[in-house]
């Protein structure tokens, strides 16, 4: 006999794959919780319609996920990066006015789309796939592209199930796919790196970025930037290209960071810290997320997600021996 518990029981193991899949979907750590748990709560209504002979349990709710993505992004402007919203700015020069949230691609935390399962390649897959510039590369393909690319070349289904779970024909499967890797590679970029733990040279470039930020050494710090180097902090559009601009920036008294410390956290597959700053009575608080681009043994972009009093939460981090308290 079937109980609602023992029902959602058999759901709750997807939680994390589906998170993963919804997030490259939707580009938002945020909009993937909500269409995960809107998935599980179908697929708990609806459970007596399933029928393990015309598919597997995970079959199922990945075409419940699926047309939950396409709802929610029916009608939708894409997210994107600050890069992609207009030219470069100058250090200096007025950052205007934050865009509305649904504006950008949003950080997520690994621990929340990073499933354990698979092998060392399918590790690598799944990092360089929450990637930001991958999500931002995502974006540019209509959402049934997106998904079939998605299905397709991260989580290896074969032609034949995603036709299925599309309700269409592995011909237009192959079509869509190849139509989305060339937006892909038409839009590619200098490719940067995932968080590689044990690789010793991207720990000593990522030590030597941290202990410089900590002493505000601006010099030190634009020494591991790449020449081309970008800086954004979303909300704001205005964002920066070239170690000189940055350098200005840096040093600039009214925006210094003289004081901060930075704490590694887990996001996007790619290094990333909380910088804290402190408060008049010492107690340090986030001010932002900051993720780092790496290729070639320098840093080639800083982005810094201003909005700290939401990201803490949806992190749930722990920094030290105290919990992470919103900035006021």
């Amino acid at each position: 006999m079937r109980t609602p518990t023992g029902e959602y029981a058999r759901l709750e193991p997807f939680r994390t794959e589906l998170t993963g899949y919804c997030y490259r979907m939707l580009g938002s750590g945020f909009d993937a919780e909500d269409a995960v748990q809107d998935a599980l709560l179908r697929a708990w209504r609806s459970f007596d319609s399933y029928d393990e002979r015309r598919g597997s349990l995970r079959t199922w709710l990945y075409r419940i996920a699926t047309n939950v993505c396409l709802d929610m992004l029916r009608g939708r402007h894409r997210r994107a990066l600050a890069v992609d919203l207009g030219p470069a700015g100058r250090a200096g020069s007025d950052i205007g006015a934050p865009v509305t949230e649904h504006a950008w691609i949003q950080p997520v935390p690994d621990r929340l789309v990073l499933s354990p399962d698979g092998g060392p390649e399918d590790q690598a897959v799944q990092r360089e796939t929450i990637r930001l510039a991958f999500l931002a590369v995502l974006q540019l393909l209509p959402p049934r592209q997106r998904a079939a690319l998605i299905l397709r070349d991260v989580l290896r289904w074969s032609a034949t199930e995603v036709a299925e779970l599309l309700d269409c024909t592995v011909a237009s499967v192959t079509s869509a796919v190849q139509r989305a890797r060339a937006t892909l590679a038409a839009a590619a970029t200098v490719p940067g790196e995932p968080l590689r733990p044990a690789d010793p040279a991207q720990r000593q470039l990522l030590a030597r970025y941290c202990a410089a930020f900590e002493r505000y050494d601006v010099a030190a710090l634009v020494a591991l930037l790449h020449e081309d180097a970008t800086m954004s902090m979303p909300p704001f559009r205005w964002w920066l290209r070239g170690r000189d601009q940055i350098r200005v920036a840096l040093l600039n008294p009214e925006s210094s960071c003289a004081g901060a410390r930075l704490r590694p956290v887990e996001a996007n597959g790619s290094p990333a810290f909380w910088q804290l700053r402190p408060d008049p009575d010492g107690r340090f608080t986030p001010f932002g997320l900051v993720l780092l681009d790496v290729a070639g043994g320098l840093i080639t972009g800083i982005t810094t997600y201003l909005d700290a009093d939401r990201l803490v939460p949806l992190f749930g981090t722990t920094v030290g021996e105290g919990r992470l308290a919103p900035h006021r």
